[in-house]
């Protein structure tokens, strides 16, 4: 057992509500995906009535990806932001999905396909918090809807710091709470008992879909995560709320 393992089986985390060993919380977000991973893009268009393919639309604009450049979506999954990014950059760019999950990825490699995009997307499997590429390679980074799951936010910010080159930009788009308090009441209503339930029912599993809102809820609120990027060693970091809060755009610059 290694240094870093022997830590984290000192350190808690949070798994939704529930805290266990960090060294356990990667094997969990592990299995809760490949538990979803072939009904993950049907049931995030209809749990959120299709309204994520605006945000990672608005997310793609507001990353300011350099044309032609190298871009990483971090924790990428089935490459809806890749895809979406490939559009927009010109045909020199060259964009790699990242993570750690080989069935979500799977799902996107036809999506990738389909797009015509096979020759500019590639798909890596690897850890976020552990990035397997050399310093100062990558021009663009993102990550959609992933750094809830990792087990040290700040450790995974500063991988993605370290990979960027010089003025190289960041993009997280990540879920948040309603700020209207009457929206968050229907929202929370919405979020712990129609989605476990839609997700019982359509995909044969309502922990799963009690995990999402358990893990949005235990997310830092915006400005705390500011605070976490700058800390992480990125400058000029913004963000921006989409439909009252529900979601958020961060992004950032490396000096």
């Amino acid at each position: 057992m290694n240094s870093q393992q022997k830590d984290l089986d000192k350190k808690t985390a949070f798994f939704g509500y529930r805290k266990i060993k960090a060294s356990e919380k990667a094997g969990h977000v592990l299995r809760h995906f490949n538990s979803i991973a072939d009904k993950y893009d049907f049931m995030n268009t209809l749990l959120s009535l299709g309204i994520h393919y605006l945000w990672k639309r608005s997310a793609v604009k507001a990353a300011r990806l350099k044309k032609n450049g190298m871009v990483i979506d971090l924790c990428g999954g089935t490459a809806d932001l890749a895809v979406l990014a490939a559009k927009r950059l010109g045909h020199g760019s060259l964009i790699v999905v990242y993570d750690i999950n080989l069935q979500m990825m799977k799902q996107g490699i036809p999506k990738i396909a389909k797009a015509g995009f096979s020759k500019r997307i590639g798909c890596v499997q690897g850890d976020a918090e552990d990035i397997a590429f050399p310093s100062q390679l990558f021009d663009g980074a993102m990550i959609g809807f992933g750094i809830r799951n990792v087990t040290d936010m700040g450790r995974c910010l500063r991988e993605i710091n370290r990979i960027l080159k010089p003025g190289g930009s960041f993009m997280c788009l990540e879920f948040s709470l309603p700020v209207n308090p009457c929206f968050r009441f229907l929202y929370d209503i919405y979020s712990f008992h129609i989605m476990p339930y839609v997700g019982q029912l359509l995909a044969g599993t309502r922990n799963a879909y009690l995990h999402l809102p358990e893990s949005i809820r235990m997310f830092p609120s915006p400005d705390d995560f500011s605070r976490i990027i700058s800390a992480a060693g990125f400058i000029q970091v913004q963000y921006k709320r989409l439909t009252n809060g529900i979601a958020v755009i961060y992004t950032g610059v490396k000096p």
